[in-house]
């Protein structure tokens, strides 16, 4: 194995770089894609000879860009702008995720970057790095957790209905457009597969493995599955680069990609489940049962998750819109009910081979930050372990109907003062990424607070 280049905290190696220089001489520019507390990629597009000196040195790279908030102000609450002026510290790159970008013209690459502090140690408002963290939590116990995120997304037109508001894209085939759900037709993927098969030429370039594609419970709205990964790291890597990739290659067909967790009022939200199993040191999945009974490491992991749920929803709904989503009758979950093949519970273990058990986590939505949602499920999960959390029964009918299951927080406020003083979360998370995360969701909170939007004129102007 190559070692890293030269006092590289990431473990990047220049041989990854001059071996990708050499294989892709057509590369002119690479996008360097450091992720924020939103989950949001922001960084710069440097120059072929760059890349180099990149993997050789790192790149200097203000501390501000990890306390900004969702259209990219600074949040002086995370303590990370003038409390320490603005400073740079130095990013890295990522092993393994320099990857050429399918369909650009010049052609370019990506490559994604962690921040580190100047002396090497890891900047721990970096949501990778939390993510890390509890991976190394697992492994000091013997443990390695594995998973896949699923991708729901909208394809919006880029212009409003004649109602003003956004409607289902049309289909880039032939320009046909539906207003109906659509659910599993086939004959409606049929429409966009110029747009998909970019989509997937996109995937494959960059090393994922995209599968599954269905035509979703929403007008305009598609689903696709990613291929389960031993390293729920590189999970996360995948989740936050297959957006970027649906969100270009939409652009390039005329459309929007919508990651809006309810951008129609009327159907259903977007969700991104994590199924989530843990290996021992053997192999061995520690979920799967040996007879007919679930096992006791499953019903803890379950207990944890349960127990959790509540002071950790802001990260699994991080915004306003995000709590539009939650509703009866809706496929996103309203208590923290469990059960086995049942889509009405926040913890549904998927019907299948005992020994691929797990766990799909259903509570998040695609606009969260796949890096802070990992981190906190398997925190959730290791609290169950250490403590031997009793899930309590499962859920056999309709969760939405069961008065007992424990319910969620109920809106965006609830969820913030939940999760500032949620002692839980700020272990899960690290206390410095727990500081940024909480300031950045409640300056966001106080910004909508204050806009008078649409709907007030709407209710109030003629009314009272």
């Amino acid at each position: 194995m190559t070692a890293p280049s030269s006092d590289c905290p990431s473990g990047a190696t220049l041989a990854e770089a001059e071996d990708f220089l050499a294989a892709h001489p057509e590369i002119e520019a690479i996008d360097i894609v450091l992720h924020d507390s939103n989950g949001i990629g922001r960084g710069k597009i440097i120059r072929r000879h760059e890349l180099i000196p990149l993997f050789t040195s790192g790149r200097h790279m203000p501390i501000s860009i990890l306390g900004l908030d969702v259209v990219g102000e600074d949040v002086h609450e995370t303590g990370l702008i003038w409390d320490q002026g603005d400073g740079d510290l130095r990013a890295w790159p990522v092993p393994g995720t320099l990857k050429p970008l399918h369909n650009t013209t010049p052609p370019r690459a990506e490559v994604f970057l962690s921040l580190y502090e100047l002396d090497g140690r890891p900047m721990t408002s970096d949501p990778r790095h939390s993510l890390a963290r509890q991976v190394d939590a697992f492994a000091a116990r013997g443990l390695t957790p594995a998973g896949a995120f699923e991708l729901e997304f909208f394809l919006l037109d880029n212009t409003p209905g004649p109602d003003g508001k956004r409607q289902p894209a049309r289909d880039v085939l032939d320009g046909r457009q539906s207003r109906k759900t659509e659910v599993y037709s086939l004959d409606h993927l049929h429409g966009m597969l110029p747009l998909f098969s970019d989509i997937y030429a996109g995937a494959e370039a960059a090393g994922i493995k995209a599968e599954t594609l269905i035509s979703e419970y929403a007008p305009g709205q598609y689903e696709l599955t990613l291929h389960y990964r031993e390293d729920i790291l590189q999970a996360a890597d995948d989740l936050v680069r297959l957006k970027r990739i649906v969100r270009a290659q939409a652009r390039a067909h005329g459309v929007t990609a919508c990651f809006m967790a309810k951008p129609v009022e009327d159907y259903a939200g977007s969700g991104m489940h994590l199924h989530v199993s843990v290996m021992d040191d053997t192999g061995t999945n520690i979920f799967a049962e040996d007879g007919d009974d679930w096992t006791p490491t499953l019903l803890h992991a379950l207990g944890g998750l349960k127990t959790t749920m509540g002071e950790s929803m802001l990260v699994f709904a991080p915004h306003l819109n995000s709590w539009r989503r939650f509703a009866n009758q809706s496929y996103a979950p309203v208590s923290t009910a469990w059960g086995l093949n049942n889509r009405s519970v926040a913890l549904r273990i998927p019907e299948g081979s005992v020994k691929a058990r797990r766990i799909e986590h259903r509570p998040s939505g695609v606009d969260a930050n796949p890096y802070l949602v990992g981190a906190t499920v398997l925190a959730g999960i290791l609290h169950g372990l250490d403590h031997q959390i009793d899930p309590g029964p499962e859920t056999t009918g309709n969760a939405y109907d069961d008065d007992s299951a424990t319910t969620i927080p109920c809106d965006w406020g609830a969820a913030i003062h939940a999760a500032q003083g949620s002692a839980f979360l700020k272990s899960a998370l690290g206390e410095d990424m727990h500081r940024t995360f909480t300031a950045v969701k409640a300056a966001e909170y106080a910004r909508v607070a204050r806009t008078v939007s649409e709907v007030d004129y709407d209710l109030y102007l003629h009314s009272i």
